[in-house]
């Protein structure tokens, strides 16, 4: 316990600095605050159709963010803040990626139906309509 009450004594030390302020007020502070918006763009829209995705811009969006990774650690003093932004970017836009090429070009279509009973109707809709073919035949 001794050593969280130093941990939070020396946090609040720091942040009452003049550096921490003069950072707080930097383009290597609130550049990667700003850029937070595309991986939680990314994040939301997971939940939506993949029908939506486009796969050139999620492309562009991987090498983008791959190439701002690199940046941010080579440039002094490194932009950690920005590099974990662009990593999440990397990871979000990589899972739409995936998400797009199965839709588009996997055996299995996905779907994200806004009402689960949805489902079901389709399913009960798909097998009378199967039902009524056979009988037809």
């Amino acid at each position: 316990m001794a050593a969280v009450a130093t941990l939070v004594r020396r946090a609040k030390d720091y942040v009452q600095t003049k550096e921490f302020r003069e950072y707080l007020t930097s383009t290597h502070f609130w550049g990667p605050v700003a850029n937070w918006g595309l991986p939680l763009a990314a994040f939301k829209d997971m939940r939506a159709s993949p029908e939506i995705i486009s796969g050139r811009m999620t492309t562009a969006l991987i090498f983008y963010s791959l190439a701002f990774m690199r940046f941010a650690y080579r440039v002094q003093p490194r932009n950690l803040l920005l590099m974990a932004c662009h990593g999440a970017n990397v990871v979000a836009q990589s899972i739409q990626g995936t998400r797009c090429v199965l839709y588009h070009y996997g055996s299995i279509r996905m779907s994200t139906p806004a009402d689960p009973r949805d489902l079901t109707a389709t399913s009960s809709s798909q097998a009378s309509a199967a039902a009524a073919s056979r009988s037809a035949k």
